[in-house]
């Protein structure tokens, strides 16, 4: 098949700095290249030339600005050319337009997150326009599908699922040095109010109070504003945690970070997609403690690749799962190897690209069938052709596991509201009992900082909340407390 993937306007690929979606999308291109014939169409950046040819990929950049200035010019590209397969990653507004242009080919919406079918980056009328004239939407994680057909039902029937993978020749595991060191815990992300930094520094605290061996932080990735970043420092320095923050690292360099760490933490405070950094930290030998939301359940598996926090709004919960793992050689060296094997069998780029593979085939399959049979899609033909698409995929072992979604709101609001920070402080007792994980009701939140927390509380589905505690705004508020209160 010719396919050709059509990157967003705003990160060039591949990407100079780091961009999680770019990043995919060159990695699943150049494992498609080992079947078919793949193209990319990027924004221009000066560093690189219109016409790239990478690892069998053709890459093709054209001038950015505006989303309608940049598909004008995708466009241009793309009416010189023949193409069984377009796929658009992230921009449910630029589908209508492809698929006018080919109307015979399969046009793709692959779905990264819920951000870019939101409000302000487009209305739900234009999402709505947008998916009904895709022939398929793909998502990155159950969880992502299973918001997706919450909000728009009737779209549900197109929707598969394709993990993402990592390249685990780069991100893989080194024999580490026997002398003591400092048992280091490891960030990789934005600095931004929603990762939960704040959390994870104050679970190291109570960490380091528990364990005898020196307990060390490293924070990887830059923050949109400069005092946000400074004022997690002070809050490490606050807490007396050694944590070393070491900016934005280029992607092509990121492996090497995490060889460093003994354990890698994620303390998401709001729904992630997928989690694509879990990954690259299993493959690099990491057991990952993680909060427990989104597609982030569906990568660890609890208490063989990681251990999941419930009340992942709470750092003692956090810090009970931390300690344990130190104290627990066996099991920590055990999670280790198991984290290894699981990324290399699930979570290879390949299998990401075999998967895609597989969608696109099966759908090519069943247009030209329709078409040479005269036959028209009802809204019953177009279930059986789902179920024909899962029954086959499941035959071949690589559907992924489909999952109810369970509530994500790290606790209830009426709990949440009336604890307070000092108890997190108190000294906490060591349990090997995961379950203890899932059932501790504390919050973070200190009753002075908002004397209604309630009233701040108005999380909905999206991705974003319009306003609630763990907003920037109302996140910000926290950290500012934490510093100076």
């Amino acid at each position: 098949m010719k396919i050709v993937i059509i990157a967003p306007e705003q990160i060039p690929v591949p990407p100079i700095l780091g961009g999680s979606v770019e990043i995919t999308i060159l990695a699943i291109a150049k494992e498609l290249s080992k079947w078919h014939s793949v193209s990319i169409i990027s924004r221009a950046h000066p560093r690189y030339p219109k016409h790239s040819f990478i690892d069998g990929v053709h890459i093709y950049r054209v001038p950015t600005g505006s989303p309608a200035k940049y598909l004008t010019n995708v466009k241009k590209i793309l009416k010189k050319r023949r193409f069984d397969v377009l796929q658009i990653d992230n921009r449910p507004e630029f589908v209508r337009q492809i698929k006018s242009m080919f109307t015979k080919a399969t046009v793709s919406l692959y779905l990264h997150s819920l951000t870019f079918v939101n409000s302000p980056h487009t209305s739900r009328a234009e999402t709505l326009a947008g998916l009904r004239k895709a022939d398929l939407i793909i998502t990155n994680s159950s969880s992502l599908e299973s918001r997706l057909s919450a909000r728009f039902p009737s779209m549900s029937r197109k929707i598969r699922v394709a993990w993402l993978g990592v390249d685990t020749s780069r991100f893989s595991p080194i024999q580490k040095t026997s002398h003591p060191r400092a048992f280091t815990l490891l960030f990789a992300g934005r600095l931004i109010p929603r990762k939960g930094i704040p959390v994870l520094l104050q679970a190291a605290k109570l960490v380091k109070s528990q364990i005898a061996q020196p307990v060390k932080v490293m924070i990887a990735g830059g923050s949109p504003t400069s005092k946000y970043a400074r004022q997690l420092q002070s809050l490490s320095r606050k807490f007396g945690v050694h944590a070393e923050f070491l900016g934005t690292v280029p992607h092509r360099s990121i492996h090497r970070v995490f060889r460093k760490a003994d354990l890698f933490i994620c303390p998401s405070q709001k729904h992630e997609s997928f989690g694509l950094v879990n990954v690259e930290a299993m493959s690099s030998g990491l057991p990952v403690v993680a909060s427990k939301n989104g597609g982030i359940k569906e990568i660890i598996e609890h208490g063989r690749t990681g251990l999941l926090i419930n009340q992942y709004r709470n750092p003692q919960a956090f810090a009970e799962a931390i300690c344990s793992l130190i104290m627990n050689k066996p099991l920590y060296l055990k999670m280790k190897q198991e984290a290894r094997q699981i990324a290399l069998e699930k979570f290879s780029w390949r299998a990401t690209a075999d998967r895609l593979s597989h969608i696109y085939e099966s759908e090519k399959a069943l247009q030209q069938d329709e078409l040479q049979n005269g036959d028209y899609c009802t809204a019953t033909d177009c279930h059986e052709r789902q179920d024909l698409h899962e029954r086959h995929g499941t035959e071949h072992g690589i559907q992924p596991e489909r999952r109810q979604e369970e509530p994500e709101n790290g606790g209830d609001n009426d709990e949440r509201s009336n604890q307070c920070c000092d108890a997190i402080l108190q000294p906490l007792d060591i349990v090997h009992d995961w379950s203890c994980f899932d059932d501790d009701n504390q919050s973070i939140t200190r009753t002075g900082v908002f004397q209604n927390l309630a009233d701040l509380c108005t999380e909905n589905d999206d991705d974003e909340a319009t306003f609630d505690f763990f907003s920037d705004i109302g996140y910000q508020r926290l950290v500012d407390a934490l510093i100076y209160g």
